[in-house]
């Protein structure tokens, strides 16, 4: 039996009544586009972001080439993985002129060879590579005295530095002819080709 328009209404009217009862708790937007053109701040909506997985075949005490900055080609050690997600890389300096240096996992090529390390860089962070900025005074200040260049290296870094190489030139001097082979940088030549290489 049909049932009349006044019958439908009054039902519709209880259903959406029992419905706003069930789901008040519920923010109900209004707008769902902002009504001004004013610029905002991107906000992130998660306060931390995704922590940096490395790669498997990267251990501490591994030897890997710097593929790209002022030591591409270099073959340093990895030290450690830096609570930025930057990998720790050292020389050491004495071999090879590359200092205690922050690297993206991205421009480093992993080798198999490897030395035995403690964890000899515990007391190293991220705020050891801090950038010591210098006041200039006026415009003569503005092509820097290269003693005043060095002063920008704390001692509490070359303090790092030294510590860290004395263990690593241990560990280094402990296999036959890795002196040389770090000392040397890494170069492709005609002919070659690196993905049937093994390093």
């Amino acid at each position: 039996m049909a049932k009349s328009a006044a019958e439908l209404l009054a039902k519709r009217k209880e259903a959406r009544k029992k419905y706003l009862e069930e789901n008040k708790n519920l923010k109900l937007k209004k707008n769902w586009y902002p009504t001004t053109n004013l610029k905002q701040h991107f906000k992130r909506k998660s306060k931390l972001p995704k922590p940096t997985h490395i790669q498997h075949a990267l251990q501490p005490g591994q030897i890997v080439i710097l593929l790209s900055g002022r030591f591409r080609g270099k073959r340093v050690v990895y030290l450690k993985k830096l609570q930025s997600g930057l990998l720790l890389v050292t020389g050491p300096y004495k071999l090879n002129g590359v200092p205690l240096k922050r690297v993206n996992q991205a421009y480093v090529l992993p080798t198999c060879t490897k030395v035995e390390l403690a964890d000899v860089a515990k007391d190293v962070n991220d705020e050891l590579f801090k950038r010591v900025d210098v006041k200039r005074e006026n415009e003569k200040d503005f092509f820097e005295d290269p003693a005043v260049k060095k002063g920008r290296i704390t001692d509490e870094r070359k303090n790092a530095q030294i510590k860290v190489d004395t263990e690593v030139k241990k560990a280094v001097d402990a296999v036959p002819q890795l002196n040389k082979y770090l000392k040397f940088r890494f170069a492709l030549k005609n002919g070659d080709k690196p993905h049937l290489m093994k390093f």
